[in-house]
């Protein structure tokens, strides 16, 4: 019996000294990739964590400045854990991160800074691990221009001399995505049992709808296709053509193109573009997806939105890159949403309690507002056009993130799921706008305005038989578009120098009273 038991350990041994040799020895295996190690690095972070929060918090008084400072500095090792965990596990883990990352406004500020490093920080494949596509090319950079979450981008020439885009899958993420959102499914619930205010399960329902369709290259290239015949009226919009004769579900090939990062006004500035003018042009592209088609790209940061001076014209273009994430809004969405959006624009208040209710926001109402608009609740009662957003408000709203995380986790939990990557979005764009100093401008209230209207009046025209009735919708609509370009062109004339020398001249004119 010993001597069986001795042999058995012999040959576990030897077993055990060849897979290390043979793992030490192939610097193409990783050890990260290996599910027993994924899973007890998952397991650990939120175990650490969920423990951190349990116990640093428990012995201070709940809402002193001791309580806010330290909940902040728990936040902020909780968040660093997090992110190491993320570019440890890479692929699925850095999406999810990505995702939350880009929360600005509904996301403690901790969170949000330690996160958004992983849109520019995403680990690179190595080239033996994908060289088999590159006798494809006549030439192919080993370098990539970027990489992401689940991909990264060469520039390659193909033979017949075209120089293309590569955009290629990281080998491991399709066979571990599945078994990563299951883990984070799991560790979401054990994370609920202990704190049940948090509601994060919105998060992995997200992933469990959005990946398969991130992860097929060929649902991009149909998607991107369709924006850019969709929005073939922008003559400012490029969208990259697909190359389909080489693209698989796992690599796809795009015309090259290049253009510095639209977050990036020393670029614009060395070459001439109006930073205001491509603020508007964001505005109407976005507002014409979301509000009229309802089909719309959900990944703005800076790196999937590039900005050039098009060779030969010298015109003004933005590059949409990208196309894997987008969110198909149905038509009763679609029409509440622009109801919503008319309302805060207008400081209708019984009609932002109206369509926010019928969003799914409930009681909670004021705080979706908030979420939506990225105000204070004084800001939307006063009308959200009315004053551009101020520094104090901007650290209001931030702080606010952090004391009302329970009801928003709650709030996020309760909406159509159609809304989360609308908010998603909305915060990638508002960063992108703060990071150019053209946040809450009249101009992109005015172009969500323009592109309601006009929603709203097809939906009408749609209903109707009677020619006299979509006449009469016509009408109105262009009434209404009249009085919007009106206005524009009065913001337009008081901001210019012309139109201060016209007020101040008719204000020396006008009767003084007695």
């Amino acid at each position: 019996m010993a001597r069986r038991a001795l042999k058995i350990v012999s040959w576990t041994s030897m077993a055990l000294a060849s897979s290390g040799f043979y793992l030490y020895s192939n610097k193409y295996l990783d050890p990260n990739d290996f599910g027993a190690v994924r899973i007890g690095r998952a397991v650990a972070t939120t175990a650490v964590i969920s423990y951190d929060y349990l116990t640093s918090l428990r012995s201070v008084p709940y809402g002193s400045e001791e309580y806010v400072q330290l909940k902040s500095k728990v936040h902020r090792r909780s968040a660093e854990r997090l992110r190491e965990l993320c570019c440890a596990n890479r692929g699925t883990f850095i999406k999810v991160g990505q995702h939350l990352g880009a929360l600005d406004y509904l996301l403690p500020e901790e969170y949000t800074s330690t996160l958004k490093v992983l849109h520019s920080h995403a680990p690179q494949s190595s080239m033996q691990e994908i060289q088999q596509i590159q006798d494809l090319f006549q030439s192919f950079e080993d370098t990539p221009l970027g990489a992401a979450s689940l991909a990264q981008v060469h520039k390659a020439v193909l033979y017949d001399g075209r120089t293309v885009a590569v955009k290629v899958q990281h080998p491991k993420v399709q066979a571990q995505s599945s078994k990563d959102i299951l883990l984070m499914e799991v560790l979401v619930g054990a994370v609920k049992q202990l704190f049940p205010e948090f509601e994060f399960m919105w998060l992995v329902d997200e992933a469990k709808k959005n990946l398969p369709l991130e992860l097929d290259f060929l649902n991009e290239g149909r998607n991107a296709e369709k924006v850019a015949e969709m929005l073939k009226r922008f003559g400012f919009l490029k969208v990259p053509r697909i190359y389909w004769e080489l693209s698989t579900r796992r690599v796809l090939l795009m015309e090259f193109v290049e253009g510095g990062q639209v977050n990036d006004k020393v670029y614009m500035e060395k070459n001439q573009i109006d930073v205001n003018e491509i603020s508007r042009q964001l505005g109407k592209m976005y507002s014409e997806m979301i509000f009229v088609n309802g089909f719309v790209h959900c990944d703005p940061h800076p790196g999937n939105v590039l900005v050039r001076k098009c060779p030969g014209t010298g015109k003004v273009e933005i590059i949409l890159l990208d196309h894997g994430l987008y969110q198909i809004l149905t038509d009763e969405f679609r029409l509440d949403y622009c109801h919503l959006w008319q309302a805060l624009i207008k400081a209708d208040m019984k009609g932002v309690k109206k369509y926010s209710q019928r969003l799914g926001a409930g009681e909670l109402y004021p705080l979706f507002a908030c979420m939506l608009t990225a105000r204070s609740w004084d800001s939307v009662n006063k009308g959200i056009g009315q004053a551009p957003v101020t520094a104090n408000e901007d650290v209001e709203i931030r702080n606010n993130a952090a004391t009302y995380l329970p009801e928003i986790s709650q709030l996020l939990n309760r909406v159509p799921r159609q809304m989360l990557l609308i908010l998603k979005t909305n915060d990638l764009l508002r960063s992108i706008e703060t990071s150019l100093s053209t946040r809450a401008s009249a101009s992109s209230f005015l172009n969500m305005s323009r592109c309601c209207t006009r929603a709203l009046a097809a939906h009408k025209r749609e209903q109707t038989c009677s020619l006299l009735k979509k006449t009469q919708i016509s009408l109105g609509e262009s009434l209404s578009l009249w009085q919007i370009n009106l206005h524009e062109l009065f913001l337009r004339m008081r901001g210019s120098w012309l139109g201060n020398w016209v007020f101040a001249l008719l204000y020396w004119l006008s009767p003084t009273p007695h």
